[in-house]
């Protein structure tokens, strides 16, 4: 079954770390660039990170330095880890796959089923939660 699956949500305090999971099947990962996008209630749809195959990495500016994104091709897996969590972080955390991620992607949408137009491959999400 073609389909990406995110692992590695939950709910933690304010300052602590999670790592996200995004695990293709169906697909060589390696094949796709990755984007990790995230919509909290009552939010546009926003994209917070992305992993190109030639390296470029991109941040939103409210997680840069924050969050890192990195890939292990040996387990078609490209993983989110996220430090320092504050309470506005709280959201539902998708993954999506394009083969030329440049010419597809948006920066924001009012909801990530829209933004998923045009991907090749987006997953169901994992919700993170972070108290104050």
């Amino acid at each position: 079954e073609v389909q990406l699956v995110e692992s590695g949500g939950g709910s933690v305090q304010a300052g602590g770390s999670l790592r996200l999971s995004c695990t293709a099947s169906g697909f060589i990962l390696d094949d796709f660039d990755m984007g990790w996008y995230r919509q909290a209630p009552g939010k546009e749809c926003e994209l917070v990170s992305s992993n190109s195959r030639d390296g470029t990495t991109f941040y939103a500016e409210s997680v840069k330095g924050r969050f890192a994104t990195s890939r292990d091709n040996a387990k078609n897996t490209v993983y989110l880890q996220m430090d320092s969590l504050k309470p506005e972080d709280t959201a539902v955390y998708y993954c999506a796959a394009a083969e030329d991620f440049q010419a597809v992607v948006v920066i924001s949408a009012p909801t990530c089923q829209a933004a998923a137009d045009g991907m090749d491959h987006w997953g169901k999400g994992t919700l993170v939660t972070i108290s104050s």
